[in-house]
């Protein structure tokens, strides 16, 4: 379910209910693009079974999905017909248009190709968790991130999300696990990125390593600074955090295994759920034991 995560805190009130959630998103829900709408986002029922509420409550945790939908227009395509539009401008007037009327050309061949652009849809999972105030979206990227708090906050009122952080840099924690002096939930991995401080052009990766080593190890004691590591977690999950706290190459121990014994699909997805977002909770809370405590 969830493979990448940047973590945020909220403010104010959560709808007490998967209902009222549900309800809430309403008003946020996805609808298609229209003939000249180059991308449009909303909110989806989480999965086929799971009825046309847009979330779903197990353990006191929100689910919830977002559907982005776009056009994709290549730009050599709209060049293309620029050129053909230039070209017959120039036969009708005598002169090459000017720099104002090629961008009118141009907005003009996008509006006429637009309609006719072939439709792609993306899909990521978020989940909320009220007691903590925080929210998960599984997504690396920011912006990507910022698409869909920008659509939760219009639908609940006073959300104001922002990056979670802690009294202390995640960098320390990263240096801790590196180095074998954290709590033993927290192993270091095989993969790690550094950054000199003087230079930050300057980065160097091991994958697959035993960072260990103290030809690895000496780098960070002799000054570089670790940007990412790969942690197991509570022997239940392995993933690379970044210096911001960003979660990526998220992987259950157990996704093999079977979740539960049902052959429904939607009990199936409960059992992820609850698997994946206890242990993202635990994660947390962890880490701000370690870190002095949420920010």
């Amino acid at each position: 379910m969830f493979r990448n995560l940047r973590l945020y805190r909220f403010e104010g009130a959560w709808p007490d209910s998967e209902e009222s959630l549900s309800s809430a998103l309403e008003a946020a829900a996805f609808e298609p693009c229209g003939p000249l709408t180059e991308r449009s986002s909303g909110f989806v029922p989480v999965a086929p079974d799971a009825g046309d509420g847009l979330a779903r409550r197990v353990g006191g945790m929100d689910l919830l999905r977002l559907r982005t939908q776009s056009r994709v227009l290549p730009a050599a395509a709209v060049n293309e017909e620029l050129d053909n539009r230039i070209e017959a401008y120039r036969a009708r007037m005598q002169e090459l248009p000017s720099a104002r009327e090629k961008r009118r050309l141009k907005a003009e061949a996008r509006d006429e190709l637009m309609p006719k652009a072939l439709l792609k849809s993306d899909r990521i999972w978020a989940f909320a968790d009220p007691q903590q105030a925080l929210l998960a979206v599984g997504t690396g990227q920011e912006a990507v991130a910022e698409r869909l708090l920008r659509r939760l906050s219009a639908a609940v009122n006073g959300l104001n999300p922002r990056p979670l952080q802690f009294r202390q840099p995640v960098e320390e924690l990263l240096t801790k696990v590196f180095f074998g002096d954290a709590p033993r939930q927290f192993i270091a991995g095989r993969e790690c990125r550094m950054q000199d401080l003087k230079d930050r052009r300057s980065v160097v990766r091991w994958t697959d390593f035993d960072l260990a080593e103290p030809s690895i190890r000496n780098h960070v004691a002799d000054g570089m600074r670790l940007t990412h590591l790969a942690v197991e977690y509570a022997s239940v999950m392995n993933c690379v955090i970044s210096e911001e706290g960003v979660v990526s190459k998220l992987r259950f121990l157990d996704d093999d295994a079977d979740l539960t014994d049902s052959d429904d699909p939607l009990a199936r997805l409960d059992a992820e759920f609850v698997l994946e977002s206890g242990t993202l909770r635990n994660l947390v809370t962890d880490m701000g034991k370690l870190l002095g405590g949420i920010a």
